[in-house]
Order: C-alpha cells, then sequence, then structure tokens
C-alpha cells in the first residue's frame, strides 16, 4: 500500500498506557503502518480500600447524575457491582444521567447495556463539565475517579452548582515491571515518538530514564501528549511538547500523529 493508506509506514511509536488501555489504540497505529512499541508507565488495580466505593453503591439512586472520565472508571465500577451483587437497571424511566468523557468511554458503558445521554465533545473532563454546566446545577453527581485524579473537574463541576460526590473507583500505580530492553531502545532515541496518555505515565517515564536525560531526549525524540494536563506535566519536567492531541480518542491522538509526520513513510531510525 502507498503511504496515503499507510502514513505511519516504519515509524517506531512508543506507547506508554497500561496493556488494557492501549488495545483499540495498540490496532489503529498499527493498521496505520505504525510498529508499536509498547513501555507501560502505569498500571491500574482496583482501590485498597472499597468502604466507600461500596456505600456509593449502595446508593445509586441517590445520584441524578454520574459522569465517567475514563474506560477504567467504568470497568472497575461495573467490576465492584458484580462482586456486590448490585443490578444496574436503568428503565426508561429512570432520571439518571449518563455522561462519558470520550467514544472510547461511551461505548465501554453501552457494552454494559448502559444508555449515554452525552459524549464531551472535547473529550476531556473538564470539558464534559463545562458542556453539562447548566443541565448539572443543582443537581446530585457521581464522579468514580482514579486516586491520582486531579481536582479541576469536580472544583468546575462545584463552580457551576452541581453536588459533587467524588469516589475512588481504582488505582493508578507504578508498573510491576519495565522491559529494559525497550527502554534502552527508547533512551537511545531509536524510536520516532513517545505518547503519553497521564501525568502519572509522565513522572514514572521520567524517573526511569533519568530526570537529567528527560529533557535532551524530548528534544531528540517528539513527544505526543493527550490533554493540556498531560503536557503540562512534560513541561514541568523540563520536557518538550512537539505533538498536542487535545481530543483523547484513539482517532484524534493516530490523526495528530499522521498530521505531525506529514504522511511520511520513510524507516524509522535504528539503533
Amino acid at each position: 500500500m502507498g503511504s496515503i493508506e499507510k502514513p505511519l509506514a516504519g515509524k517506531r511509536i512508543v506507547v506508554t498506557r497500561a496493556p488494557e488501555q492501549a488495545r483499540d489504540l495498540v490496532r489503529t497505529l498499527e493498521r496505520l503502518g505504525a510498529k508499536v512499541v509498547l513501555l507501560p508507565m502505569v498500571s491500574v488495580q482496583p482501590p485498597v480500600d472499597c468502604t466507600d466505593l461500596d456505600r456509593q453503591l449502595h446508593q445509586l439512586d441517590s445520584f441524578d447524575a454520574i459522569l465517567f472520565l475514563s474506560t477504567n472508571a467504568v470497568r472497575y465500577l461495573f467490576d465492584r457491582c458484580a462482586q456486590l451483587g448490585i443490578e444496574w437497571e436503568l428503565p426508561a424511566s429512570d432520571r439518571r444521567f449518563i455522561a462519558a468523557v470520550g467514544p472510547a468511554t461511551a461505548r465501554a458503558l453501552e457494552e454494559r447495556g448502559v444508555k449515554v445521554h452525552y459524549v464531551a465533545e472535547k473529550g476531556t473532563g473538564e470539558a464534559l463539565a463545562r458542556e453539562l454546566s447548566r443541565s448539572l446545577a443543582g443537581r446530585r453527581v457521581l464522579l468514580p475517579r482514579s486516586d491520582r485524579g486531579d481536582e479541576r473537574v469536580r472544583n468546575e463541576l462545584r463552580a457551576m452548582g452541581a453536588e459533587v460526590t467524588e469516589v475512588v473507583a481504582y488505582r493508578t500505580t507504578d508498573p510491576v515491571t519495565v522491559d529494559r530492553h525497550l527502554l534502552a531502545r527508547t533512551r537511545r532515541a531509536a524510536v520516532d515518538a513517545i505518547a503519553f496518555a497521564s501525568p502519572s505515565a509522565v513522572h514514572t517515564f521520567v524517573r526511569v530514564i533519568g530526570e537529567a536525560d528527560f529533557p535532551a531526549l524530548s528534544a531528540r525524540v517528539p513527544l505526543l501528549a493527550i490533554g493540556p494536563t498531560t503536557a503540562a506535566a512534560i513541561r514541568r519536567a523540563g520536557g518538550q511538547v512537539q505533538i498536542e492531541a487535545e481530543e483523547s480518542s484513539v482517532a484524534g491522538i493516530a490523526n495528530e500523529l499522521v498530521r505531525h509526520f506529514g504522511y511520511r513513510s520513510a524507516p524509522a531510525r535504528r539503533p
């Protein structure tokens, strides 16, 4: 196939997402011709203590709306519901409003039989909060999130008059192991781009690469930041952000990579 069909042909793209989060992105990039290097910098686990999560799940009927900010929030909330024997029943007359941060999160909900009423246009938690500002004022909102989630979405919702209950649905931890061979290849800049989807991934990567070496590496290899929060984390660590995907969907990420490489299909650098 030509460069139009395979615009990322030969490009080695490092994906730092947890494996369970990276599947769709890996498949999409490979269809575009990329050679994906999966180098997870985060791991996702259930909460250590589910007391608060269980309390909120037992009173789901008290919430007017639930906002899902990631596929992980969907996965772990529904897994816990199943463990507790809580049936997720949403009859047509149910008043609970369900919103998702992006198409992947919406799809994860729909696969579980949940009707999604709104999907963020911009694909970020803050955008979702702003877009729903009028409809959520004065309503009780449940926000299942990571233990490392920042406070901006909650603060945005509260500033709009929503009564927000945050609950930790899952933990974001460091990976159990890091492939040293792939890490060495990345450190040598024998790849064409490195994609980061969260500040947690950035922080772990900087630590394992070395704080002193990260700025120089970012000058040799384009870094892709998914969202402004991740971009800010890269810059705080002294790195350069050459590619920024405002939309966190797989399509948005792939489009930014294709745009950056300008449909070139030259082979990737080799060690």
